[in-house]
This record gives structure tokens, sequence and C-alpha cells, in this order.
């Protein structure tokens, strides 16, 4: 069984994005951000097909940084940071539309970072629902603030259309695996600041660099 098939835990998607953090807040290690994606991933699977169209490729990013992290130049993608500083040094980046690094490091990570913003979103809204809150309502109001201002017309049709068979705010909490409703309140109370710490981080250096926007 691969690690994106495995029972998802939100606490370990705490931990990890609890362990993402550096220098007070001032980096982000990038092995604990992509552990922290595994879990999301696991988090989408676990809810059947209806996230495959995100999960799919967060699991190709993840493999492309994997890759980096695993390669002759680990050093350099250990954190955000110094993997942003490599790459604009060294002319990894498009920064024209040329077509050119499809994959570097710094769009691969960007594509995570706009669909972390939704699920983030998403788990907030879940996380102050109450009983009667429609899950699938509230995911959609997530998307439509986020990742879906990156996505073309058809994709954005499909995905609001999925979202319409998401099971009930309970059974939502029970794929969550932690406990009853008030204890799944309570962990996403306490995993949701750390991840978006990480997300604010990331929007803050990409915004200094001017990487927001990469082809």
């Amino acid at each position: 069984m691969s690690s994106t098939e495995e029972k998802f835990s939100l606490r370990e998607v705490l931990v990890s994005f609890k362990s993402c953090l550096v220098d007070d807040d001032q980096d982000v290690l990038l092995e604990h951000y992509l552990n922290g994606w595994k879990g999301l991933v696991r988090f989408m699977n676990s809810l059947g097909t209806v996230f495959s169209f995100v999960s799919k490729d967060a699991v190709s990013k993840i493999q492309i940084m994997e890759n980096y992290l695993g390669g002759e130049h680990r050093e350099r993608y250990r954190t955000l940071q110094s993997m942003v500083e490599y790459e604009l040094s060294s002319n990894l980046v498009d920064l024209n539309k040329r077509g050119s690094h499809p994959e570097s490091g710094c769009r691969t990570i960007l594509r995570l970072h706009r669909a972390l913003r939704w699920l983030q979103l998403f788990l907030e809204k879940l996380r102050t629902s109450t009983e009667d809150s429609k899950t699938s309502t509230l995911c959609a109001e997530a998307y439509n603030d986020s990742l879906a201002n990156h996505h073309p017309w058809l994709i954005r049709k499909t995905a609001n259309v999925a979202f319409l068979v998401l099971p009930n705010r309970n059974t939502f909490f029970e794929v969550l695996n932690v406990g009853t409703s008030e204890e799944v309140v309570d962990m996403l109370g306490e995993a949701m600041p750390y991840v978006s710490n990480v997300y604010d981080f990331t929007q803050e250096l990409y915004s200094q660099h001017n990487l927001l926007e990469l082809p």
C-alpha cells in the first residue's frame, strides 16, 4: 500500500504542518510540507473520487518535489527559502511564460500552495459549521474563493457538480478519524493555525519574489 493510500489521520497532518515552520516561523522545511500534503491527499482519497481532480495533480507534484529532495542538489531544497533563492539565482524558474522549466520547484510548490488555500478554507468552514451545515456548500464556497480562480471553466463546472455528492457533516467528521464531533472540532482548531502559518509564509515569500503568477 502506497503512502497516499493509507488511512487518513488528521493528527499526522497537524504534526507535519506543526513541524514545517523553523527559525521562529521564518522558513518552511519542505520534507514536512510534503508529508503534510500526503496526509491531505489521503483525506481527499478517503472521500472517493470527488477530489480526484486535485489529489491526482497533488500526487504528481509531491513526486516532483521528492525527486528534488533526493537529488544531487538536495541541500538547496531543504527549505522553501533556500529553494527559491537557488532556483532564481540559477535561472531555473520560468518567469517569462516561455514554457521553460515547467517542473521547477517554485512552480510545483505554487500549485500545491494554491490547493492548500482551498483545503485550509474548507477545513476551517467545517470547524465552525453547525450540525445541519451542508458540506457540499462549504466546499464549493471554499473552492470558489480560492482554487477556482486558477482553473478553466470546465474544471470549475465539474468540481462544483462533484461537490454535490459529499457526505453530510457527521459522516465527514468520521472520515477525519479523530473521534467525536467535539474532538474533531478541537483538533481542527489546533491544526488550522499551523496550516495557516505555513500558507501565509509561503504567500509572503512568493509575493516578495513576484512568483505568485508563475505560468
